[in-house]
């Protein structure tokens, strides 16, 4: 899989694995810690979760201008480590007032932003020498999906710790109780229907009878501490990881390539370091304010204004320090941004209203097949089942082919064997959900490859922006399927005004299927974005363009209050019709401006 590539691809995503294992374990548990802690409405978690997501991406900005000015990419990459360490060990921190968490999550996403666009660029420069240069966009999907292996095992750990610490203070894990405590110590719960139905979830998940005000006082109290707590633990393992990508960083870091960023001594050809430097800051800085102040005239939300003002500002600074001969690329990859930022609007919302839709609308407990795909053991015993049923009939030496046998046998077994011990009904965690689309870029990457691969010897393998466009398309089928699982379902803000204890339920395979679609949306968009990225920023702009690329992710990011604000005040339908209509349109323009974007890459 490796030979044709360099050494130093290796090293990058293992690297990168301790964030990606952070990242979703955040995106798994992020919005349901700060409900579950701090009783915030999903209007309110979804706005502090947009921030945290949009300044991941939007300080990548910074660190690309860090790092393309000093030249130094590996050593900012390795403070970005470091701090984020410092970041999610505050977070993992109990007891923390919501301010101090918010400070955790900014330093996080500091820490993120110095690191994340910064090894993307040095990924992209492994393959500007021409030995690799032919197979950089199979490098950035083995890249993109070794980094997700890490990722797969995050919404597990993260379920897992969490329902250890629960049963460790005597409770199991219901996902719908902690906003019911915070309901009844807020006083709305009151009427003796809602309590009696309150008394018997509380019972269930307890050891002992909860019955009359003080102890479900008592209980409530408990609960939410303990269901938090057990977040912190989860944080805490995060950390642990991201300590394990910073050991092997600072052990192997030697076999990534030092740049050397080559500045022309006339302003003809480079007008980085030039007399309209003051202007360069200037005109971003004001573009930026200009934006945040008509949204404040227009009463809307300043900061989404200062957000997009702040897109803004990083076009007409390319603009201003672009040459001529520059100008086409720098401006084709502008236009890509525009897309990107409707896509992660849509996709992102997998850690938000689908994490929601998981939580409130997907069935609670499951029967044993189901539960194969959300217990960590069974899961991996199932994979490597599969991987052995592949090896048995997809290759030709009969070696293989026995050890693939085998690995169908005794796995097939472990599994069985895990599925007899399943009860007829199983509980399922919310969390786990997130598990899947990195399992999906993981088992998805190699075929994907090989249908490129195929196409490319017969002469009729996509364009890089084609396949972007197609991401688009498929992505909103992606919503397509969770709209269809969703009619007919009661509108949360129905749930909310009625104060309803349960309501209808599907089948996690709506959400598992939408999960799919949407994954191999990624695969098309994410890394041949990335590649599209590193082939046709120029030379001296690589960190910042690649920082370009995660601003637009994280406008996107930004825009994720849209599905949260939406959430309790529309029908789901509705609802998901919004992303699907918004990859349309976006795909539609990338494929308008599709002659633009191929010469761009020439």
């Amino acid at each position: 899989m490796l030979k044709n590539h360099p050494k130093g691809l290796l090293i990058a995503f293992f690297s990168n694995m301790g964030e990606r294992f952070g990242f979703y374990t955040m995106m798994a548990i992020l919005v349901l810690f700060l409900q579950a802690k701090y009783g915030l409405s999903a209007e309110q978690a979804g706005g502090y979760y947009s921030w945290f997501y949009f300044a991941i991406y939007a300080l990548a900005l910074i660190g690309g201008l860090i790092a393309d000015a000093t030249n130094r990419y590996k050593t900012v990459i390795l403070l970005g480590i470091i701090i984020m360490f410092g970041g999610y060990t505050l977070i993992a921190m109990p007891d923390m007032p919501l301010n101090i968490t918010l400070i955790g999550l900014f330093i996080i996403a500091f820490g993120n932003g110095l690191f994340k666009g910064n090894l993307q660029a040095v990924v992209g420069q492994m393959y500007d020498d021409p030995q690799y240069s032919k197979v950089r966009d199979t490098g950035f999907m083995i890249f993109y999906m070794g980094i997700n292996i890490g990722a797969f095992f995050a919404p597990y750990v993260a379920t897992g710790i969490r329902n250890w610490f629960l049963r460790s203070q005597g409770f199991e894990h219901d996902a719908s109780l902690p906003s019911f405590c915070h309901a009844f110590l807020d006083g709305r719960i009151t009427d003796p229907d809602s309590i009696a139905k309150f008394e018997a979830l509380a019972s269930k998940v307890s050891a002992t009878t909860v019955s009359g005000t003080e102890q479900l006082t008592d209980f409530a109290h408990k609960y939410i501490d303990a269901f938090a707590r057990g977040y912190n633990w989860a944080f805490g393992i995060a950390a642990f990881a991201i300590l394990v990508s910073l050991f092997v960083y600072v052990v192997f870091n030697k076999k990534l390539p030092n740049k050397e960023r080559k500045v022309s001594a006339t302003p003809k050809t480079s007008t980085l370091y030039n007399k309209n430097n003051l202007l360069n800051i200037i005109v971003p800085i004001s573009l930026v304010a200009l934006t945040g102040l008509i949204f404040w005239v227009l009463d809307a939300d300043i900061a989404l204004g200062l957000a997009i003002g702040l897109f803004f500002g990083f076009v007409a600074l390319m603009f201003m320090m672009s040459t001529k001969e520059e100008l086409p690329k720098v401006t084709s990859l502008l236009l890509v941004f525009v897309v990107v930022i409707f896509f992660w609007m849509s996709f992102h919302q997998n850690g938000l209203t689908l994490t929601l839709f998981a939580r409130d609308y997907n069935v609670k407990e499951v029967g044993p097949f189901t539960n194969i795909f959300f217990n960590l053991w069974s899961m991996l015993t199932f994979i490597g089942t599969i991987a052995g049923l592949a090896l048995m009939f997809g290759r030709e030496k009969i070696r293989e082919r026995i050890i693939g046998l085998v690995m169908f046998l005794v796995l097939g077994f472990a599994t069985y064997y895990q599925v007899q011990k399943f009860g007829q009904t199983n509980p399922i965690a919310p969390e786990v959900f997130q598990s899947f689309n990195p399992l999906f870029i993981v088992v998805l990457t190699f075929p994907v490859m090989g249908a490129f691969a195929w196409m490319n010897k017969r002469n009729i393998e996509p364009s890089t922006p084609k396949k972007i466009g197609i991401g688009m398309i498929i992505a909103s089928l992606g919503f397509v399927i969770v709209l269809i699982g969703s009619l007919n379902l009661v509108a949360p803000k129905t749930i909310e005004a009625q104060g309803l204890t349960e309501w209808g339920r599907v089948s996690p395979y709506w959400l598992i299927s939408s999960y799919l679609v949407l994954t191999i949306a990624e695969l098309f968009l994410s890394p041949m974005g990335l590649s599209f990225v590193s082939k046709v920023a120029p030379q001296r702009f690589q960190g910042l363009m690649q920082g370009g690329w995660l601003l637009a992710t994280a406008i996107g990011n930004k825009l994720l209050f849209v599905g949260s604000f939406f959430w309790e005040r529309i029908e789901l339908w509705q609802l998901w019709t919004i992303f699907i209509v918004s990859c349309i349109l976006s795909a539609l323009f990338i494929f308008s401006i599709m002659r633009r974007l191929e010469d761009a890459t020439k």
